[in-house]
């Protein structure tokens, strides 16, 4: 069965174990999640999970995100059951803000349940992905930490500048893919793996991770259990 939740990072702190010793720890406020649709070999080509977390006003969801969740009646649908055709399940919930699917063994799982954090009670290592913080366009000593240029006598104005990119005059005459250069620095999808789970409280619905995750706070994740052996 996979083993996964949907959630938002409240932010950091720290506790302490019974030794004494301080953990710095994330607080993520992981689930509930609503299973909203069940992906099989037979005819998607792949095995998952779609969760959804936290609702979403009707006012501003769209007619096709209700449509997602609920039964809803048009033309469409009509000529289906006319048809014979059998629609397929629905969660029957509200619309959701935040839906993703986990890729993995569906066992266990139906259309409308809903997981929550005891999902993980027995989970000792996950993974939490998530989008980091944007800084914008940076250049390589804030992106790429280089070190600059020398402050001396000779280098006029490019203290900052990254230095000469090109690999020769005649050949290649191009710059090979992958030059580290100034460019747009985070919003991009990252990964941390391997995080200990400190504590889960069930009642609230938090769970404890020790370490940073990315993104800032407030930011949507997706928790896993991981997948990585040693």
């Amino acid at each position: 069965m996979t083993k996964g939740l949907l959630g938002r990072k409240v932010g950091m702190t720290q506790i302490y174990e019974e030794s004494g010793k301080a953990v710095p720890v994330t607080v993520i406020a992981a689930g509930p999640c609503d299973v909203l649709q069940i992906r099989t070999s037979e005819r998607d080509g792949y095995e998952a999970v779609q969760l959804g977390f936290e609702d979403k006003p009707r006012r501003l969801a769209r007619r096709s995100e209700r449509g997602h969740v609920a039964k809803l009646s048009s033309k469409r649908s009509k000529k289906l059951a006319a048809a014979g055709q059998e629609a397929s399940p629905k969660a029957d919930c509200e619309p959701k803000r935040y839906v993703r699917e986990l890729r993995g063994d569906v066992a266990g799982y139906e259309v409308g349940q809903q997981v929550t954090l005891d999902a993980l009670a027995d989970v000792e290592l996950i993974d939490v992905t998530g989008t980091s913080k944007g800084r914008g366009f940076a250049g390589v000593m804030k992106r790429h930490n280089f070190a600059g240029q020398r402050a001396s006598h000779g280098v006029k104005k490019v203290h900052r500048h990254a230095g000469g990119t090109g690999s020769g005059s005649a050949g290649p005459s191009r710059l090979f893919k992958g030059i580290r250069m100034a460019g747009q620095y985070g919003n991009s999808r990252v990964t941390v793996r391997n995080l200990r789970v400190v504590r889960i409280d069930s009642e609230n619905n938090l769970l404890l991770v020790r370490g940073a995750i990315p993104g800032p706070n407030g930011g949507l994740v997706v928790i896993r259990e991981t997948n990585k052996v040693g």
